[in-house]
């Protein structure tokens, strides 16, 4: 397994960031990858694929890239830079870092993605950050900023989650499943994926988490100073996983409503109600002193963050009415 040793103040350092570049790549890999992993995406695919795949069939050089770059066990590094942690950075100030690097780096970087085998001689060319870039911007332009104030949401409603399970159970409890193959060990070791890579000790360095909408991830790193951990957050773009409303449930309670009492089955804050449901955070905040009044819900302060739960009369209310629809 490959694993990283993470000493406690490394852990104490370290902290969430957004960051729209990770949000495209991930974007990228969706698209480049052509299947989805719920609902939401299949119809995120179904619109923005066709026009993808008509762009990289007229820029053969840039598809080779892509396919080069993304499409094996590890990423070539020019393509996923290691987010900063001073605050947020604008879409473009990420792009610029892409753009920037040397032609001989991003082939280096391509030849590793490759297992070290020779690079294509399509590929031999000084134009290879550009060309990424300009991807990068189109992917970013036509199907991730249409929809990033929502993305965004639901990124911001993934870390009061992670920060509640952090309080609450410590960073075991935090980090184990954050993505597929990541599993807090004990003794101060991080495992980051199953492969059968040599541990790394990053004690002093710089942890950041990003956490991203796409059921995409990956980790990086910029030489031995700063780690980034890619995750795919707990909310997904169109919140299709979550279960349906009962039809005598919205009936009862009206829809919005019961919207909001059904994604109580675990906690959660009113940034991830409103991302989760797309209702306003007015609307929100009515319906959860309506279900409150009515004791079908409770709350509790987690760290700076208010999560609301379903009571067990919420509960029983749920599952009263999903069960009726079952006979």
């Amino acid at each position: 397994m490959g694993w990283w040793q993470v000493n406690a103040d490394t852990l104490a350092r370290s902290r969430f960031v957004t960051s729209p570049l990770a949000e495209v790549i991930a974007s990228l890999k969706t698209l480049e990858r052509g299947t989805a992993a719920h609902p939401g995406e299949r119809a995120w695919l179904d619109a923005h694929l066709p026009a993808y795949r008509e762009r990289l069939a007229a820029d053969p050089v840039t598809a080779l890239l892509v396919r080069t770059g993304l499409g094996r066990r590890w990423n070539a590094d020019f393509l996923t830079p290691t987010p900063t942690e001073e605050g947020e950075s604008s879409f473009g100030q990420e792009l610029a870092r892409i753009r920037e690097t040397p032609a001989e780096a991003a082939r280096a970087d391509l030849a590793v993605s490759l297992g070290g085998g020779p690079l294509p001689a399509a590929l031999r060319r000084s134009d290879l950050p550009e060309r990424a870039a300009g991807l990068l911007e189109w992917v970013w332009t036509e199907s991730v900023l249409p929809t990033w104030p929502r993305r965004r949401r639901i990124i911001e409603a993934d870390v009061v989650a992670r920060t509640a399970q952090l309080s609450q159970g410590g960073w075991a409890a935090a980090l184990d499943a954050m993505r597929p193959g990541m599993l807090w060990l004990g003794e101060s070791r991080l495992q980051i994926n199953t492969y059968d890579y040599p541990p790394r000790e990053i004690s002093g360095a710089q942890l950041l988490f990003v956490p991203i909408t796409p059921r995409q991830g990956w980790v990086s790193w910029e030489s031995t100073q700063r780690y980034a951990v890619v995750y795919p957050c707990s909310g997904p773009l169109a919140g299709a996983d979550r279960a349906p409303v009962p039809e005598a449930l919205d009936a009862l309670l009206g829809p919005a409503r019961a919207s909001v009492l059904v994604l109580l089955d675990t906690p959660k804050s009113t940034t991830q109600l409103v991302a989760l449901t797309g209702q306003g955070l007015g609307s929100v905040g009515r319906h959860l002193k309506v279900l409150l009044d009515a004791r079908l819900v409770e709350r509790r302060r987690a760290g700076r963050s208010v999560l609301y739960y379903r009571t067990h009369a919420g509960q029983v209310l749920v599952s009263a009415q999903s069960d009726n629809e079952d006979v």
